[in-house]
């Protein structure tokens, strides 16, 4: 609780949280929320402006573009928020034990994580989906996958720190296994740095996620993901911007929600600021 009042008291932190909790409640209610079927053609209001009837205006066929934005929410936010933990809890659990462990493993596992770092994590997601193959789960685990050397990074930093540490010398002593050490000693006093970047992070997962759904290696139509949304209304981009503009600017305010989250999240959580 004190780490929410703190929170709150921070603009940014304020800001980020009201417009991820939002977010989060279109996410999950989506669906109850539209005003009108989100797949129902109206052909004799293609490319409707905003109004009382289509507050974000229409596309091509005629369909609500406020409602296949509050039903794609569901799939773009949490499907980017399953591919951020995926890539948090697996970098966290490398770096950690990688960091703890130290010579020889710590050397080999950081020179695998620095070599997959030098890959920009858009193209390693597109390396594995050619592999994988195209869906929106793949996508999400390739994503996942593409965030966890820079997860594990941070982890390992932040355990180089704490492993020498009373209370983990203090396990040692009793002898306590690796598992143990590493899960209920060294994680849970890591969390904090690696919970901000997860954060952070989920801004990157959510614009990587609607590029490849852009690119047609995610989500698949007539689905209303965004990117996709996005990606088949570009070749009606002269007719009518509302069919780009809607899911767009969904795309940036969860960016900017997640972002401002986490930058509040650092500034509560960091000792040096908090002080």
């Amino acid at each position: 609780m004190s780490t929410l009042r703190a929170l709150l008291k921070n603009p940014q932190g304020a800001l980020g949280l009201v417009i991820v909790t939002a977010l989060l409640v279109i996410a999950i209610l989506g669906p109850s929320l539209a005003p009108n079927d989100p797949e129902a053609f109206n052909f004799g209001s293609r490319f409707a402006a905003p109004s009382a009837q289509f507050p974000l205006g229409t596309d091509w066929y005629g369909r609500d573009l406020l409602s296949r934005v509050l039903v794609g929410a569901r799939s773009t936010v949490l499907l980017a928020l399953l591919a951020t933990l995926i890539g948090t809890v697996a970098g966290a659990v490398i770096g950690v034990v990688s960091g703890y462990l130290g010579g020889l493993a710590d050397e080999m596992l950081m020179r695998v994580t620095d070599a997959l770092m030098a890959i920009p994590s858009l193209l390693f997601a597109l390396m594995i989906l050619a592999v994988l193959g195209s869906s929106a789960i793949n996508a999400v685990l390739a994503i996942g996958i593409a965030f966890t050397p820079g997860m594990a990074r941070i982890a390992r930093s932040v355990t180089l720190q704490v492993r020498s540490l009373d209370y983990v010398s203090a396990a040692r002593a009793r002898g306590e296994s690796l598992i143990w050490i590493v899960l209920a000693e060294i994680l849970p006093n890591t969390i904090a740095p690696v919970i901000v970047e997860g954060t952070i992070r989920v801004a990157f997962a959510i614009m990587t996620l609607a590029t490849l759904s852009f690119l047609g290696l995610g989500a698949q139509p007539p689905a209303p993901e965004w990117g996709l949304m996005i990606a088949e209304a570009r070749t009606h981009l002269f007719r009518s911007p509302w069919p780009v503009i809607a899911p767009g600017v969904a795309i940036a305010l969860v960016a900017i929600g997640f972002n401002l989250l986490g930058d509040g999240l650092r500034d509560v959580l960091n000792p040096k600021t908090a002080e």
